[in-house]
């Protein structure tokens, strides 16, 4: 899919101008993680259907130009170009942290605003920007409180089975900092050199009480997972993935009663407020599944999108400018930005975090473990 609109006809019928274009980057095509786009994508249409069902922006319809980034930097900063020239007033998106890197670096470069929907990398850019927000709470943040959740049970000997990725990378520093303030210990373990089996060994000689997948899915994570569920001498081994490969219905299928039990981030309040539970009946209507957090934050990256054009205009510099401005109440809480000590973009600081598992007892059922 390389392209896509969302225009209702009533709104078409009422339209006071032409369709106000915003540019949507979404992984949809393998390597991606085409499960976490389609879910971006589905609450990002969602949003603009009930905008332009409420008339639009100022009696015109928002339309959605949609480019599938399939986790590739390069696609991405591509896409940015041909976007901008299209004349899209901002653009939307994105859930790959490199991608998303990318895309924001070439977007301040051309002046485009950008609303970073749910990539988590702290440097989103490594110079201070005006033109890009995000939504999803940094990593440093994320992770901090899975540590915590982590150290609070009593795990102080970490394991990560990791891949090289400045994603990862960023991931086993929080780690590293936090547990080694605590007295804990990370070791590091490349799948690349330690396919499951030599894993699982490398587990028991370092006496480690948790391993933490820090890897693709389904390839090498699932294969993973199956081999430490089947080895007799890491029975009472916690398994986790802090990036939220567990939250998503293939994993599930692929995996089984081995899935369950396996904390992992999300981005969500303990309950739904009455606008999040319409959407995730929305969602879930449209998905044919629950929703996971990712529909979510594609909602409400449309709800502070129209807040901004309705303020704003439809001008790319004045979008970018009232980022600090912008405030609405989205599904997860009350949306503002605003700028953290040491961060390069616009940050909602007030995001929901959870750890939660797929319940081992009915593994269709979520179980949340820790907020912070």
């Amino acid at each position: 899919m390389d392209s896509g609109e969302v225009v209702s006809p009533a709104a078409a019928d009422r339209a006071g101008g032409p369709p106000v274009r915003i540019g949507v980057l979404v992984p949809l095509t393998r390597p991606g993680w085409v499960e976490a786009g389609q879910h971006l994508l589905a609450g990002i249409e969602w949003g603009v259907g009930e905008v332009n069902d409420a008339g639009g922006i100022g009696g015109r319809p928002l339309e959605l130009v949609v480019r599938d980034t399939a986790a590739d930097p390069h696609r991405a900063e591509a896409a940015v170009d041909e976007l901008a020239g299209l004349g899209v007033v901002a653009l939307a998106g994105e859930y790959h942290s490199v991608v998303a890197r990318a895309a924001a670096t070439r977007a301040d470069a051309l002046g485009v605003p950008f609303l970073c929907s749910s990539a988590v990398l702290d440097a989103l850019t490594e110079q201070p920007t005006d033109q890009v927000a995000r939504l999803s709470p940094p990593q440093s943040r994320g992770w901090r409180v899975y540590a915590d959740f982590l150290l609070d049970a009593g795990h102080t000997r970490l394991a990560v089975a990791t891949q090289p990725s400045v994603y990862w990378a960023s991931g086993v520093r929080v780690l590293r900092d936090h547990f080694g303030a605590r007295g804990g210990t990370v070791v590091e373990l490349d799948v690349r050199e330690h396919p499951p089996t030599s894993l699982c060994d490398a587990l028991v000689e370092h006496r480690a009480t948790v391993l933490l997948l820090l890897v693709g899915s389904p390839e090498p994570a699932v294969p993973i997972v199956r081999a430490v569920r089947r080895d007799r001498r890491l029975a009472e081994l916690l398994t986790g993935a802090p990036a939220g490969q567990p939250e998503f219905a293939s994993w599930r299928k692929l995996l089984g009663d081995d899935g369950a039990g396996i904390p992992f981030l999300r981005y969500l309040p303990e309950k739904l407020s009455p606008l999040g539970a319409r959407v995730e009946a929305g969602l879930r209507e449209r998905l044919g599944q629950p929703p996971s957090f990712v529909g979510y934050e594609g909602y409400d990256t449309v709800a502070v999108l129209a807040e901004a054009l309705r303020r704003h205009g439809t001008d790319r510099a004045r979008i970018a400018e009232s980022w600090p401005g912008v405030t609405v109440e989205g599904t997860r809480g009350r949306i503002g930005f605003g700028r953290a000590p040491g961060g390069s973009v616009w940050q909602w600081a007030g995001a929901p975090v959870q750890v939660a598992d797929r319940d081992p007892a009915d593994p269709d059922r979520f179980r949340v473990l820790h907020v912070g």
